[in-house]
C-alpha cells in the first residue's frame, strides 16, 4: 500500500478511537505560525535544491504567487494544498511532502501503473505497469491518451502546469501529464485512448483502486530460467533486511551461466547500503559506482564539493555474465544500481528509460506544523560524469515498437537478456 496513503488512514482511525475524536486535535497554528513555516519551507529549497539550474522556475515569483494566499489559509488541510502546489513548480517528482491528503495525486513513480508522454503533441503511452489497473484495462505502449475523465488532455493536464516558469518547458508539460494520469487516492480514473484509429475506453481503477494495495509474492524473486539464474527486487532497497536474503538466493544461483537481475520493480528506491551490498557480491575489486556533487555548498561559500563513492567486494563473488533489467518504474537507487553496474563495467543494462528522479533528497521538516518534505539536494553522476536522471541503457528496446502484435504476456526486455546471455556462454 501506498505509504503516504496508509499513514493517513492510520491516523485518522486512531484520531477517532481517541478519548474526545476529533476534539483532541490540536489547536490551529496561527496566520504566523504558517507564515514562518512556509518561509522555512521556500528559504531551503532556494539554498539546498540543487536541480535549479536544469529548471524554467522562478523561485521568486513562487513566493509572490503563493505566500499571500496564507493570509485566508485556516487549517492544516489548506495548508498542505498549498504546499503541494508550490512544490509542484519545481515539476521534480523526487520532491515531495511527507503527508498528503486523500485528494492529493498519487506518487509519480511508486503510484502509478502507466507512464506517457507528449511525443509530436500527443501524449503516447510508453511504458504500462504489468499486473496493474492501466494493463488490465488494455493499455499498451504506443497508444495515444486523448481524455481524460471526459476532458480532453491537453485541457485536463492545465490544474497541474507550474504556473511561475520563466518561459515553457517541455519536461513541465510531460510533468503535468504524468501528475494527471496518477490521478487521486479517491477518485477512479477513466482515460480514452487511441489505438490504431479506433478508440479504447480504459478504467484503470475498476473493479478496485488497486494503486492503494500494491503487494508482490515477496520481496525477492528467485529461479532459474533453463541454465540461467533469475533475481528479482520488488521495491525493498530501502530494507536492509534485503540483504541476507539476496546472499542466500545468489548463493543458490552460484553454479548458473549467466544471471539476470530485474530492477524494473524499485520505484521506491533505497539506500546505498543495500546497492553497495548487492554489487559488492559481483566484483574482484573496489571501485567507483556513482559521483556526487553538493551543489548547496557551493552556493553558499563559493567553493564546490565533488566526490566519489566506492563498491567493496564481499562474500563469495558471482563471475559469470550478468544482465541488469531497467525500466520506467526503476527509481532513485534502483538507478544508481543501474549506473553502478555499468560504471565497475560488471553488466549489460537492458531495458528503457529509468524513472529519471533527479540526485539524492534530503529531508526536512517545518518547525510549526511539524509537515516533513524532501528535495534534491546532491547531485548524483555516473562516474563518467553523465547525469544519473539523462543514463540511458546501453542495450535499448523501444516498447511502442516491441509490443506491436505481442500479447501482454510478452516481455521483450527480458528476452532481450536471455539473447545475450545466451551468446556469452562459453
Amino acid at each position: 500500500m501506498n505509504q503516504r496513503f496508509l499513514h493517513l488512514v492510520i491516523g485518522f482511525i486512531c484520531l477517532l478511537l481517541a478519548p474526545g475524536g476529533a476534539r483532541a486535535q490540536k489547536v490551529p497554528l496561527t496566520r504566523q505560525q504558517y507564515q514562518q513555516d512556509f518561509d522555512y519551507f521556500w528559504n531551503t529549497i532556494r539554498t539546498d535544491y540543487c536541480y535549479f539550474a536544469q529548471k524554467q522556475t522562478d523561485w521568486n515569483q513562487v513566493r509572490a504567487l503563493y505566500r499571500p494566499q496564507l493570509d485566508t489559509l485556516s487549517s492544516r488541510r489548506a495548508f498542505v494544498r498549498l504546499l503541494e502546489y508550490a512544490l509542484a513548480e519545481l515539476y521534480d517528482d523526487h520532491a515531495g511532502l511527507g503527508t498528503n491528503r486523500l485528494d492529493s495525486r498519487r506518487l509519480v513513480p511508486s503510484g502509478t501503473d502507466v507512464w506517457a508522454e507528449f511525443v509530436n503533441n500527443e501524449a503516447v503511452v510508453l511504458a504500462v505497469r504489468p499486473g496493474l489497473g492501466a494493463e488490465r484495462s488494455g493499455v499498451r505502449p504506443g497508444m495515444v491518451f486523448t481524455q481524460v475523465n471526459g476532458v480532453l488532455v491537453e485541457e485536463a493536464i492545465r490544474p497541474f502546469l507550474p504556473r511561475a516558469l520563466r518561459r515553457p518547458d517541455a519536461a513541465a508539460r510531460n510533468f503535468a501529464l504524468r501528475h494527471l494520469l496518477a490521478g487521486d487516492h479517491l477518485s477512479p480514473r477513466t482515460w480514452t485512448l487511441r489505438t490504431d484509429g479506433r478508440p479504447l475506453t480504459a478504467r484503470p481503477d475498476e473493479p478496485i483502486m488497486k494503486l492503494e494495495n500494491i503487494t508482490y509474492p515477496s520481496r525477492l524473486e528467485a529461479r532459474r530460467i533453463g541454465n540461467m539464474g533469475y533475481l528479482k527486487i520488488n521495491n525493498c532497497l530501502f530494507d536492509n533486511g534485503l540483504i541476507a536474503p539476496f546472499d542466500s538466493a545468489l548463493t543458490a544461483l552460484m553454479e548458473t551461466q549467466g544471471l539476470i537481475l530485474d530492477l524494473r520493480e524499485t520505484p521506491s528506491g533505497g539506500n546505498s547500503t543495500v546497492a553497495r551490498a548487492i554489487m559488492g557480491r559481483f566484483i574482484a575489486s573496489e571501485g567507483p559506482y556513482q559521483r556526487h556533487e553538493l551543489t548547496g555548498e557551493e552556493t553558499q561559500t563559493g567553493i564546490r564539493r565533488i566526490w566519489l563513492e566506492y563498491v567493496v567486494p564481499r562474500g563469495p563473488r558471482y563471475a559469470g555474465p550478468l544482465v541488469v533489467l531497467v525500466g520506467r518504474w526503476t527509481g532513485s537507487m534502483g538507478e544508481g544500481l543501474a549506473i553502478g553496474f555499468d560504471a565497475l563495467g560488471r553488466a549489460t543494462v537492458v531495458g528503457t528509460e529509468m524513472a529519471q528522479l533527479n540526485g539524492a533528497i534530503y529531508s526536512y521538516r517545518l518547525p510549526n506544523s511539524g509537515i516533513g518534505f524532501n528535495i534534491p539536494a546532491e547531485r548524483l553522476f555516473h562516474v563518467k560524469g553523465q547525469p544519473r536522471e539523462t543514463f540511458r541503457p546501453p542495450v535499448y528496446i523501444d516498447l511502442k515498437t516491441a509490443a506491436k502484435g505481442q500479447s501482454a504476456a510478452t516481455d521483450p526486455v527480458l528476452g532481450k537478456a536471455l539473447d545475450l546471455l545466451a551468446k556469452q556462454k562459453k
